[in-house]
């Protein structure tokens, strides 16, 4: 019965590491193995993968693992993980979350990723995610004003925020969009988590195994 478990167990841990494409590649690796970008940025430094300064982080921000989610507001695939990503990382208490606006479904999109940065100027980014994030249907302009308007954002500073750091905003859109290409992501989700490049949807079980595994990596042992 014990080996029937563990037989079960293993079959587990393989169909996850499947999912991963087998071969999760560290920061460094990828980096290594694949031209820079641009010669001025290192778009795949663990710094600014790991802890861009302009992004606001969520979790634990001191946490001991850090997992970055590439994700579009349009995305039903993102929208149906978050609650689920959410619970893991509130169950687990030592996940940091950066959250990476990757506006690659439309002009939309990038209207919601934009004033969603905007709104971190007044502390509210983390207010304005969770309000666009958490809609069952696809985002319009006239949606994103109705959803940031009743979660508290004050719509004359956005506006305000959006026209004074355009290019602030912009230059994180792509950033975002150059490490996503870089790391050879399709789509939305696409995630790292620790050092893991992980692209695609997980279930809560398949992130908490990914961590422990970012953790066994990080003290060596994997």
């Amino acid at each position: 019965m014990n080996r029937t478990n563990d037989r079960a167990r293993n079959h587990s841990r393989r169909e996850a590491l499947g999912l991963l494409s087998v071969s999760a590649a560290l920061l460094g690796a990828a980096a290594m193995s694949r031209p820079a970008l641009a010669a001025d940025d290192e778009v795949l430094t663990e710094a600014l993968v790991l802890r861009d300064p302009e992004i606001p982080a969520a979790g634990n921000v001191d946490g001991d693992i850090t997992i970055v989610e590439w994700f579009d507001y349009n995305c039903p695939y993102c929208r149906k993980i978050d609650p689920e990503l959410r619970q893991v990382i509130q169950d687990d208490g030592k996940v940091r979350l950066v959250l990476k606006d990757w506006p690659i479904l439309g002009p939309v999109s990038k209207v919601a990723s934009r004033m969603a940065l905007a709104a971190k100027y007044q502390d509210k980014f983390m207010a304005a995610h969770e309000a666009m994030i958490g809609v069952a249907s696809k985002l319009t302009e006239p949606r994103i004003g109705e959803l940031l308007s009743g979660a508290g954002i004050d719509m004359d500073r956005l506006k305000r925020d959006l026209e004074t750091n355009a290019k602030a905003i912009d230059a994180i859109l792509a950033r975002n969009n150059d490490q996503a290409l870089a790391f050879g992501f399709k789509g939305t989700p696409s995630f790292i988590v620790g050092k893991f490049r992980v692209p695609g949807v997980l279930t809560m079980a398949e992130f908490e195994l990914v961590i422990a595994d970012a953790r066994k990596a990080k003290a060596g042992k994997g």
